[in-house]
């Protein structure tokens, strides 16, 4: 069978007619180039069902948003969004789950209050966070609360550490894994105080103990104890904050209480597997943020105590590297130098 040469002699190519061809030829090929060249990923994605993996438990101010923004972006990408819960582990579970998964359809949906300890607290990372994690969007600050029993007599920090100095080792405390329960560890040795820290799989759980008084203090995302609060079984004593929070204006900051330690700031955001292209990490960030700015969606996770802040890839990543460096403060606070080592 006789084949097709793609190469042609300088005086043949010369010709008129076969210059308009070759000159035809090129420009199909150029089209083509320009085509093969954008990332399918971007093109297609998704081609199956999405998957979300949370270092929390449900009824968490990470796992509410997660859902509500599942089920609408499910429907906008005819697609079923599933929200996978991981807690427990200080965060580890969930994120060595994500990292082993290298799918493009597995994003993990997190707070930086779930990792952002993990140098200082953990000998071996199953991540690196700059190689693994890929920010597609910055979605919402969380607000943080402190909380005791409403039974106690407990009505403000300054209480509690009255009341912790005056019997010591007799109080439990507790914080949300990962930043929380790193920041109140800096707050209870910096106030000199001899409290029991109880660990907790689910911090859930925590807030039903706090309702119950086995524990006396616990630092944790207002979702988790928005209901108890309402319930009139815990009473939040201030705010986990620089300031005031507009969705609870009655409550004072920790900085205003005397007590700036205790701030601690968080942001949920969603990131994509180490490699994932820029372009699709912006599409899919586009309409996350799309989704969560709808007004009635908004609403909702600002019910939960959750200030939606948006941003793309970017965004995230300048969040990320001011939020390290806080923890490196407290850290220092500490006294305990990083420690952690990835594969």
């Amino acid at each position: 069978m006789a084949t097709m040469s793609w190469t042609m002699s300088w005086k043949t190519a010369s010709s008129p007619g076969n210059a308009l061809c070759l000159w035809k030829l090129a420009t199909l090929g150029a089209a083509i180039c320009a085509v093969l060249s954008t990332p399918v990923g971007a093109q297609t994605w998704p081609q199956r069902n999405v998957r979300f993996i949370l270092p929390f438990g449900t009824g968490t101010a990470t796992d509410v948003s997660a859902r509500l923004l599942g089920e609408r972006l499910g429907a906008r990408w005819g697609k079923p969004v599933i929200v996978d819960n991981r807690p427990g582990g200080d965060g580890l579970i969930a994120m060595g789950a994500f990292v082993a998964a290298q799918d493009d359809h597995v994003l993990l949906f997190a707070s930086t209050a779930s990792f952002l300890a993990h140098p200082y607290t953990q000998e071996k990372l199953p991540y690196n966070l700059e190689r693994d994690l890929a920010p597609i969007a910055r979605l919402t600050d969380t607000v943080l609360s402190v909380g005791v029993p409403a039974a106690s007599a407990t009505r403000s920090v300054a209480d509690f550490v009255r009341a912790a100095r005056a019997l010591p080792g007799k109080y439990n405390a507790a914080g949300a894994a990962g930043l929380p329960e790193f920041t109140m560890d800096a707050f209870l040795k910096s106030e000199k105080l001899d409290a029991r820290k109880v660990p907790y799989k689910d911090v859930v759980q925590a807030a039903r103990d706090l309702a119950e008084d086995r524990i006396q203090f616990l630092l944790s995302s207002v979702a988790v104890v928005r209901t108890l609060i309402d319930a009139g079984r815990i009473r939040s004593v201030a705010i986990a904050a620089r300031q005031r929070s507009p969705l609870f204006k009655d409550i004072p900051s920790v900085v205003e209480a005397g007590y700036p330690l205790l701030a601690v700031e968080t942001t949920a955001g969603l990131y994509g597997p180490r490699g994932m292209p820029l372009e699709l990490r912006r599409r899919i960030g586009a309409e996350v943020i799309e989704a969560i700015n709808d007004p009635a969606i908004t609403a909702k996770i600002a019910a939960t105590g959750q200030d939606v802040r948006t941003g793309g890839p970017e965004e995230l990543a300048a969040t990320l590297r001011q939020q390290t460096a806080n923890t490196t403060s407290i850290a220092k606070i500490l006294g305990m130098p990083a420690i952690a080592r990835s594969d």
